[in-house]
């Protein structure tokens, strides 16, 4: 299975920024395409991003404008730089393939976001 690491959450006000962190032990990494998803309290998960193995991405309507998905293959990594954080992308984030498939990369505990004000 495999190992996921998220990190980079924390409470921050809004109109401020954040970077996420993805390390997954994914094989091979470099032809994955991987989203970064998010669930707030109370709602289903959602998927936020997407980069492809060649570099194309994709944003949900929420996060396009102030979100930027990218990715790392030699450290098997992917980020998420938030900007213009909003009350509403208060939720924890959690990366895995995309689609999603958990029997071989089940969900990790993710990163919390916190957006005040």
């Amino acid at each position: 299975q495999v190992q996921v690491v998220e990190s980079g959450g924390g409470l921050v006000q809004a109109g401020k920024s954040l970077k996420l962190s993805c390390i997954a032990s994914i094989a091979p990494f470099d032809i994955s395409a991987i989203g970064w998803y998010r669930q707030a309290l109370g709602k289903e998960r959602e998927l936020v991003a997407v980069i492809h193995s060649g570099g194309a991405t994709y944003f949900a309507g929420s996060g396009k404008g102030r979100f930027t998905i990218s990715r790392d293959n030699a450290k098997n990594q992917v980020f998420l730089q938030m900007d213009s954080l909003k009350p509403e992308d208060t939720a924890v984030y959690y990366c895995n393939s995309y689609p999603p498939f958990a029997a071989a990369w089940p969900w990790g505990q993710g990163t919390q976001v916190t957006v005040s004000s």
